[in-house]
């Protein structure tokens, strides 16, 4: 099993290369902070994985298609594309500067076309593949403060499903993933209590099984699933 990862230096991406290492699938793992990835790699190799790595910023578009087509090239094909980089902020609307948000908006939505579409036609070729978007809990809600990450999460989720509906007649399958608090650096300086929050080797692990059944939209956990109606009636 080939499975090609972003944004693994750290939270869900890190513990999802734990997980297929356990599998013995050969990943290629790529971040921004090169040294970390060498740590994590070395760890998946004691767990079973064969690792790549590769250090990326998911926002330039020639680095993700020369980055995904090196380790289709090594590796010979493709399984599994996860797209998991991303990152969240207040939308500090107050300073009249669009950068944050913008960055926000770009990271998670255009750095997520850049990973998914190089990996694309090798998946039409072999007639098979899986392609995963980590969308989250906030394409349902509407977070006070944080419109640019809510945003950017309903975007990659309405995505997923064109595309589900798109390359189902060349067999490759897409689930969207969409996880409430999970304890992550990204969630690490909230004050508020997280609800529901879950630990990230649990979550990683509830993810993997989700790929596995192919499951088209997941959310978790499961109490999201009863809250989510309730705060829409409302919002």
């Amino acid at each position: 099993m080939n499975v090609f990862l972003t944004g693994a230096s750290s939270g869900i991406g890190e513990y999802l290369a734990y997980e297929y290492s356990k599998q013995h699938a050969h990943i290629g793992i790529t971040a921004r902070r090169i040294d970390k990835l060498e740590q994590i790699a070395k760890k998946c190799t004691t767990l079973g994985g064969k690792i790549s790595f590769y250090q990326l910023d998911v926002n330039n578009q020639e680095e993700c298609k020369n980055v995904i087509n090196k380790f289709v090239n090594e590796v010979g094909g493709i399984d599994i594309v996860i797209a998991n980089a991303g990152i969240g902020n207040h939308d500090n609307m107050k300073t009249g500067d669009a950068t944050i948000i913008n960055n926000i908006l770009h990271t998670n939505i255009i750095g997520l076309t850049n990973t998914i579409y190089p990996a694309i036609p090798h998946m039409i070729n072999q007639k098979s593949g899986n392609i995963v978007i980590i969308s989250s809990i906030a394409s349902f809600l509407n977070i006070k403060f944080h419109g640019g990450y809510c945003a950017s999460k309903i975007a990659v989720k309405t995505l997923a499903n064109c595309w589900r509906k798109s390359l189902k007649k060349h067999n490759i399958k897409i689930s969207t993933i969409m996880p409430g608090f999970i304890k992550s650096e990204m969630t690490q300086d909230i004050k508020f209590k997280m609800p529901f929050i879950m630990d990230t080797q649990t979550a990683s692990t509830k993810i993997v099984t989700a790929i596995k059944q192919n499951k088209s939209n997941y959310i978790f956990p499961w109490q999201w699933r009863i809250v989510i109606p309730i705060i829409r009636l409302f919002s």
